[in-house]
């Protein structure tokens, strides 16, 4: 005689977050392991680039002038005589500083925003989402090319404009997100026994719209790296003598015949160091989105 609970039975259970990541980080998924090493020997060289630089990224000599690679300059040297090994080991440091700090800012502001219009709709949302629409109207690039034409290239100038570019994917991500949760019975319930508007955001809502706000977070890390190459390339980011990867390819750019190492050196580095944030924000998507299980 069959029974109500035997279709429960039949159920697979549900695999451990530990187990998953196990999984997607295991033998079977060799891209994913090789960029988590890309990525890790990344954050190791740009904080330890003071101690791993074999010379001084400011130091000129005009005697050292487009030298070729060598055991004193693994890289070589470009038209001003600087080492190019301790260039991009020091431009790293600004790679990971804003490709960190610029998406964390953004996917505060943004999932705020977001939330806020999701959850309290009306002229909140109106007033958002027409913000937001107005923002995504630019690119990414042409929009912090915009901002940075007026707030220019200080340090912190970049960090906000890059934020800027990303603060509307976010806060449309969160939107959306925060739309299908309030819809929930638990926040029907928390809202019935009276818990208040803040506290049934942040206990209820929040942590059941991370995962798509973390994975696009991952995601944006690479392109962070890659708008602050931009910017500094176009002379709007990172301002020389600053080592960055962006302006060692832009001076190395005017010297290609007399030293190409540089360009190949740092247009290497912006290349491999993308490329794994994104294959790690392809293994995050598969880890936290529950369509994927």
């Amino acid at each position: 005689m069959s029974s109500a609970l035997e279709p429960a039975q039949d159920l697979a259970p549900e695999e451990p977050r530990f187990a998953a990541l196990r999984r997607l980080f295991s033998r079977e998924r060799p891209a994913t392991l090789v960029a988590s090493a890309v990525v890790l020997v990344f954050v190791v060289v740009a904080l330890a680039a003071p101690w791993l630089a074999p010379h001084d990224p400011l130091a000129q000599s005009y005697l050292r002038i487009n030298t070729y690679p060598s055991a004193e300059h693994w890289l070589g040297t470009d038209q001003f005589g600087r080492d190019v090994f301790s260039r991009l080991l020091y431009g790293a440091r600004n790679s990971l500083i804003f490709g960190l700090v610029s998406p964390a800012i953004a996917a505060v502001v943004g999932t705020t925003l977001g939330v806020a219009a999701g959850y309290f709709g009306g002229v909140i949302d109106r007033t958002v989402s027409r913000l937001i629409d107005t923002l995504l109207a630019f690119p990414e690039l042409l929009l912090a090319i915009m901002v940075s034409a007026v707030l220019g290239g200080g340090f912190w100038n970049v960090v906000m404009v890059i934020a800027v570019a990303f603060v509307p994917g976010f806060a449309r991500v969160a939107r959306s997100a925060t739309l299908a949760v309030k819809q929930e019975p638990y926040i029907e319930a928390a809202v019935a026994v009276g818990l208040g508007t803040m506290k049934t955001i942040w206990r209820h809502v929040l942590p059941n719209i991370s995962a798509p706000v973390v994975v696009l977070a991952t995601l944006w890390v690479a392109s962070a790296i890659r708008l602050e190459a931009s910017l500094s390339f176009l002379g709007l980011g990172t301002q020389p003598p600053n080592p960055s990867w962006g302006n060692i390819i832009r001076d190395g750019l005017g010297n290609i015949f007399g030293s190409p190492w540089p360009i190949i050196g740092a247009g290497f580095a912006i290349t491999v160091v993308v490329l794994a944030f994104n294959i790690l924000g392809d293994a995050m998507r598969d880890l936290l989105d529950p369509e994927i299980q």
